[in-house]
């Protein structure tokens, strides 16, 4: 059996390669080492970490307020997640009627593309009072807060992840419509068996952002009154006359971004790699 030997530029190389992830990590750890004394230099060493620290990151608050929080965050994530589907198929469906093609549809087109450009412009908080006050009001029923919540990010939202797919739409070359034609397939089918495949792998990056926002933005539901994590932060904080409970409710929000945040970055990096590579996505 014959052994591989490295040459000796091969060994080189590795060597190299070690040095340089060697130093890397020295590196590292010497940036690390003088961002913490520069924090506690400016920071902590400071004389009023002390009233911040009992003002905002008291534990004994924090493991208190922590169950009313827990239960005003689970009404977010309930939110979150009739958004994400609502969202979905509101956004898909104004993205289709703006690739229409042809005169007969420029209704659809203008009204579409009106829809968008007004809840584009039209900040959360607005729609939220808008809808969540306005829409009981005229029909003269109460309405659930969740259910107000709920429209009120599709409305906004969907004019946002429309304007995503519709880019991914047409991001896909051209000539797959016309070959999928050709082939004898309708516009319905060309778009759910050629054109959509193709379009998500490029708009999924920016969809995961969408999604990073929606979840910081259900947060304001309690506008409307929805006991969630930001009102039961409120309540808890003006009975103990301390801020601890809005760390504790941004926490819950943060720890809820974290792995859409790291699964969007690892996604991007994949497709970056696959383009350098000469894959075709």
């Amino acid at each position: 059996m014959t052994v591989h030997t490295p040459s000796e530029l091969e060994l080189g190389r590795q060597a190299y390669r070690a040095g340089r992830a060697r130093r890397s990590v020295l590196v590292a750890i010497a940036s690390t080492i003088a961002f913490a004394v520069i924090v506690w230099a400016t920071v902590i060493n400071t004389p009023g970490w002390a009233a911040v620290q009992r003002s905002f990151f008291d534990p004994t608050i924090a493991l208190a307020s922590l169950p009313r929080i827990w239960d005003g965050f689970l009404l977010n994530l309930t939110v979150l997640g009739l958004s994400v589907i609502t969202v979905g198929i509101c956004a898909l469906a104004i993205a289709l009627l703006r690739t229409l093609r042809g005169p007969v549809f420029f209704p659809v087109r203008v009204l579409a593309a009106a829809y968008t450009d007004i809840f584009r412009g039209l900040p959360f908080i607005i729609v939220l009072y808008l809808f969540g006050f306005g829409v009981p009001t005229l029909i003269g029923e109460r309405i659930h807060p969740v259910v107000l919540g709920t429209i009120a990010v599709t409305l906004t939202y969907s004019a946002y992840v429309s304007e995503v797919i519709r880019a991914g739409i047409e991001a896909v070359h051209p000539s797959q419509t016309l070959a999928a034609r050709a082939l004898g397939l309708g516009y319905t089918r060309t778009m759910r068996t050629v054109v959509l495949p193709q379009a998500l792998r490029k708009m999924t990056p920016p969809l995961m952002n969408d999604f990073v926002a929606m979840q910081k933005d259900v947060g304001l539901i309690s506008i409307l009154g929805a006991v969630d994590a930001v009102l039961a932060a409120k309540i808890e904080s003006s009975q103990t006359y301390n801020f601890t409970p809005y760390v504790v409710a941004g926490i819950l929000f943060i720890l809820l971004a974290i792995p859409t945040v790291r699964l969007t970055d690892w996604y991007t990096a994949k497709l970056r790699a696959r383009e350098q590579a000469g894959a075709i996505l």
